[in-house]
Parts: structure tokens; sequence; C-alpha cells
């Protein structure tokens, strides 16, 4: 018959003796751990959806000309000069080649898409539409917007007269892949193009307006001969996008916008997110915590005389001590194991009841190891420092007091 150590078997023996108050602290510390890695799992990924949905279908970071702007002088003894917005006109980013290879070698810049983009019509026999004509390199853009995802129809090519449109613009012009379009700027230009594909970025609007075309038709249509009106960006952290754009503007004298910057409301809201995610392990682990104290001191209390009494046959204050931190161990790490297995069967129910609208799941049913196991080394060590204190007043107990009481 196998034999355990001193510790280990008086700490299975007061398991057994107080089976309930074992399976109502394992049922919390179970509870505690399911929660933490099932909110964390939902709020990253649903976290990850959105900026994917959000951001995936526009830059990181944009670069463009600075504004151009009224000055007025004012009488000799003012000190001030009035600055007047006025109306803005086509205008290309000054040696935009020598800030594109700048831009390239910025740490955290993984891909850099010059562009050319501007207002004009697409029409098709009587149907006529308002667009923004947007001018790339095919290979350029596509690391920055990975447009093959949202290809319904076709392919990314815009080559030659060649023009990739959005779903909405395809419905109200009447056309599909292979049709012929119309493309008209401001100034009256035109050209016939060709519809090699159809896209579909989840948003109406764009949908109605962005027709691509290649970077050159789009400069002899917006009559902009080499030029480029803005410089797309791709960073490797979506949250380093401001620190990288900053310096950028300082060196280059630019406008840079970040996506942190035009999508401030998204940024608050993923904070607020990230905020309640925090509140929430705070309160939840706090409460695992008390209650696995407040089950040890009331052991402690209950077994003053066993307690008394091993301490006379001989048994040292650590080794007291070893029995009330294996149970604050046990707790932690049975309470992971069960806490994780719940919080998977959470998110596969979860992902099953709810979808997106087009019918695909809305979160993954799989745990983000790196989680789980932060997760059940937080709950291991808030079981042991929960039991620190009862273990250590059990070891300090004087074996001839315990034993009267």
């Amino acid at each position: 018959m196998l034999r355990l150590p001193f510790a280990p078997m008086v700490c299975l023996r007061y398991l057994r003796e107080g089976r309930m108050q074992t399976v109502l602290i394992l049922a919390g510390v179970t509870g505690g751990v399911a929660v933490i890695i099932f909110l964390t799992t939902l709020i990253s990924q649903l976290q990850t959806s959105i900026i994917d949905k959000t951001l995936g279908s526009q830059a990181h970071i944009v670069l463009k000309a600075p504004q151009a702007v009224n000055h007025t002088t004012l009488p000799s003894e003012q000190t001030a000069a009035i600055i007047q917005p006025r109306a803005q006109r086509l205008q290309s980013i000054d040696q935009w080649a020598a800030v594109a290879k700048l831009a390239e070698q910025t740490p955290g810049v993984l891909a850099v898409s010059p562009m050319l983009s501007g207002a004009g019509f697409a029409t098709r026999a009587d149907a006529r539409q308002a667009i923004s004509m947007m001018g790339v390199d095919a290979q350029a853009y596509q690391r920055i917007v990975r447009m093959e995802k949202y290809l319904k129809a076709g392919r990314f090519d815009v080559s030659g007269t060649h023009a990739v449109i959005g779903v909405e613009l395809a419905k109200d012009l009447g056309v599909t892949v292979g049709d012929k379009i119309r493309l008209v700027t401001m100034d009256g230009r035109d050209d016939l193009f060709s519809v090699t594909g159809i896209f579909d970025i989840g948003n109406r609007d764009l949908n109605r307006r962005w027709v691509y075309t290649s970077v050159k038709v789009a400069q002899t249509l917006l009559d902009l001969p080499g030029g480029i009106t803005q410089i797309d960006l791709r960073v490797a952290n979506l949250f380093d996008a401001e620190s990288i754009a900053r310096p950028l503007q300082a060196q280059t004298g630019l406008s840079v916008d970040s996506w942190m910057q035009t999508n401030a409301q998204l940024l608050s809201a993923l904070k607020s997110q990230s905020v309640s995610n925090n509140l929430i392990r705070a309160f939840v682990t706090a409460i695992v915590a008390v209650g696995i104290a407040s089950v040890l001191v009331v052991s402690v209390v209950q077994k003053q005389k066993e307690i008394g009494i091993l301490r006379a046959m001989g048994a040292s204050p650590w080794r007291i001590m070893s029995v009330f931190l294996l149970q604050g161990g046990f707790y932690g790490l049975m309470g992971s194991a069960l806490g994780s297995a719940l919080s998977l069967g959470l998110l596969k129910f979860f992902s099953k009841i709810t979808r997106n609208a087009d019918g695909s799941a809305l979160v993954s049913p799989d745990l983000d190891v790196s989680v789980v196991l932060s997760t059940c080394a937080m709950a291991l060590a808030v079981g042991l420092l929960a039991a620190a204190l009862p273990a250590r007043r059990a070891a300090r107990l004087d074996p001839v007091q315990a034993i009267r009481i």
C-alpha cells in the first residue's frame, strides 16, 4: 500500500472530512476561472473581429499634402495674420517617391502604397453615379488592404483600362464582370473601362463609391501626371500607429493621420472593453481569494486540537503550514482544470447560438492557450497566497493551548 508523505496525507484527510466545504470552494474557483477565460477570450475575439472589419479595408497611416490656406495681411499696427480656409484642389505630394522610401525605412512599417484619388462619375447607358476614383498599384495596395478576401466576383486587376468596383455600384449600373463602364472626371475627361472585379468590404457607401484603376490611368484622367495624392502605410502593431505617424509628420511636413485619430470612437470603445475586462478579472480574483482564505481560516479554527496534537507529537511548524498551503494549491490547481473545461464548453455553446449577419460564427470555439495558462497560473498563485495567512496561523499555534481548547 502506497503511503503518502505527512503533509499530503493530512491535507487529503482534511479535504475528505470537509467534503461540503471542498465542493463549494472548488465550485467557486471553477466558476471564477471559467468566467475569466471565457470573457477574456470572447472580448479578445470580438475586438479582433471589430478591428478587422473596420481597419481591414483602410490603411493604418495615411500621408497627404498639407491643406492650402489663405493668409490675410492685417494693418501694420497689428501683429497677427488671419489664416482662412480655401477650396482645396487636387494636389500631389511633393517628391512623393522620396517620402515613400523614408516611410519604408521607418521601423514598424510593414508596407507602403502610393495612391491617387479624385472625384468623378461612373456611367453606363442612362445610369450615372458619383464615385471616388482610386488609382493604385495592385501589388503594393494589396499589402495594405487584402482585396482578395473582399472580392465577390472576378479578380483584382487594374492594369490598362481595367477597373474594380463595389457590389452596390455594380447593382446601380447593372453591370457584372466583363461589362463596360465609362469613368468621367469633374473636368470632363473620360475613358471606357472593363470591369474585372466586384468587391464587398461590408460598407454600402464605400461599395457604391470606390472604383479602383491603375495609377497611370488615374493620373491621366485627373490631370496629375506623375502625381500621387496620398501614401498609405500598414504597420506591424496597430496600437503603435500614432507613435509612428507623429515622427513622420515632423520629418516630412505632410498631413499624417493614423487610424487612431480617424477612428477615435473605435479606439475609445476598445479601451473601455479592456478596462471592463480587467475590472471583472480583478473582482473575480478577489472573490476567489477571499473564499479560499475564509474556508481555510474556518478549517484552522475547527481543527485547533488536532493541530495541537500533531505539534505535540513532533510535527514542525513548516509541516503544519504545508498542509494548508497544499489545500490552497489543490483548490487553485483543480479549479483551474475544471474551469478551463467549463470555459471551453461555454465558448462552444456561445459560438453556436451567435452568428454574424452573413451566417458565419461570431466567435471561434477555440481557446487561446496563453490566456488559459496565464489564468491557471493566476488561480494557483491565488490559492497559495490565500492559504498563506491561515497556514501561518496554524503553524504558530501553541500545542498546549490548542489541546486545552
